[in-house]
């Protein structure tokens, strides 16, 4: 049980770990809801490409979190999607995992998606695990609201070591979202889809949403082709009708001198 001490202490000073340690490995969810919610619509890489400056910025899923580099799956906690700046993201690659005393610093976003055999954890353990890592932000997504989770979306922000909720606000019955002040962006529930928004921009778009959208360019675009192919071969037509009959006035005239 993590106590309150432990929830208020602070890295210790990064401590060498060999240069080949790495964290243990750990089996992939076979619930299928990471690739369901946050891979298949294109959730990472939109978070990825709109964070930017990947070299010190990491959105990764399923990556381990200790204090340092592990002997042993004990203590190791392994987000659904994790979020970290100004880190050495060649690190985390090269041990396998995210050492909190080697980046200096704690991740900044965390979030568990609801599944049937971990949703209890999510809400307890991780909940005191994650403060005590120093995480700023950890949040919890139910596709299915309130089956797994208390709530379909729930959000909490670190204060003097202990998390607090954040807001969460109904902009419809199956539309609700809360503000995330370390990505800058709203975390949204809508319809029991993940998504992100951005006050400038609008919605970060999913794989589907460029796909209909590239297609609707393609289709406004070959729609612009045939028109104008259409209106060439009515100009020509137009020239060669013009042509014609200035052929047959011709002959008419010469029929009528002769």
């Amino acid at each position: 049980m993590t106590t309150a001490a432990d929830r208020n202490r602070t890295p210790s000073p990064p401590t060498a770990a060999p240069d080949a340690a790495q964290f243990p490995d750990f089996p992939p969810r076979a619930d299928m809801m990471n690739t369901t919610h946050i891979h298949d619509d294109g959730n990472q890489s939109a978070l990825r490409l709109h964070l930017g400056n990947p070299e010190t910025t990491v959105v990764l899923g399923e990556v381990p979190v200790h204090w340092n580099v592990p002997a042993s799956r004990a203590g190791v906690r392994v987000p659904d999607l994790l979020i970290a700046f100004n880190i050495r993201r060649a690190r985390i690659i090269a041990r396998k995992g995210y050492s909190i005393r080697e980046q200096g610093k704690p991740p900044d976003f965390v979030l568990e998606v609801a599944s049937d055999t971990t949703a209890r954890h999510d809400e307890t353990g991780k909940l005191n695990d994650y403060a005590s890592f120093g995480i700023a932000e950890y949040w919890l997504y139910d596709p299915d609201w309130g089956r797994r989770y208390e709530k379909g979306l729930t959000g909490w922000t670190l204060r003097s070591g202990r998390y607090v909720p954040i807001p969460i606000h109904e902009h419809a019955p199956d539309m609700h979202y809360g503000y995330s002040a370390v990505l800058n962006l709203y975390v949204c529930w809508e319809y029991g889809k993940l998504r992100w928004y951005d006050s400038e921009i609008g919605y970060l778009r999913t794989h589907d949403e460029e796909r209909s959208e590239r297609i609707a360019e393609r289709n406004r675009r070959i729609a612009e082709r045939d028109g104008r192919i259409a209106a060439e071969t009515q100009r020509d037509a137009a020239i060669s009708e013009a042509q014609r009959l200035r052929d047959e006035i011709a002959r008419l005239r010469g029929e009528t001198d002769s």
